[in-house]
């Protein structure tokens, strides 16, 4: 391994049944991946999203993880991997012509959030 920097295992928090469309949630995850934490956290801020109030949710609850099981500084932690993928549909029905039952599905995703720290190893 040398003096190669080595990223170690971070910690990460998970989301689920969020009720947002994977494909809004994925513009905002695509934005902050590989952002460090204070980066990330503003950016967040000062987007036009409604989801980013989850997602901010979710990496300041990483942070407090990492915080707890590694004990790193903040300034050193970044958000190594976040993903998002499909969940369960909330569903619903609309009255429609002749006493039918139109279906509306409302999409919901999970959301992960993983921080890690940088180290080198010498």
């Amino acid at each position: 391994m040398g003096s190669k920097s080595k990223l170690q295992v971070g910690a990460r928090a998970l989301g689920k049944n969020v009720r947002v469309s994977v494909i809004k949630m994925q513009r905002i995850i695509n934005r902050i991946r590989n952002c460090s934490y204070e980066e990330a956290l503003v950016s967040l801020e000062f987007m036009p999203y409604r989801a980013c109030h989850t997602v901010a949710k979710l990496i300041l609850s990483a942070a407090a993880n990492a915080s707890t099981n590694l004990e790193p500084n903040k300034s050193d932690l970044f958000v190594s991997k976040a993903w998002v993928g499909n969940s369960t549909y909330l569903r619903r029905f609309r009255p429609r012509a002749q006493g039918r039952g139109y279906p509306i599905r409302k999409p919901t995703c999970e959301v992960t959030v993983q921080l890690s720290s940088k180290s080198i190893e010498k």
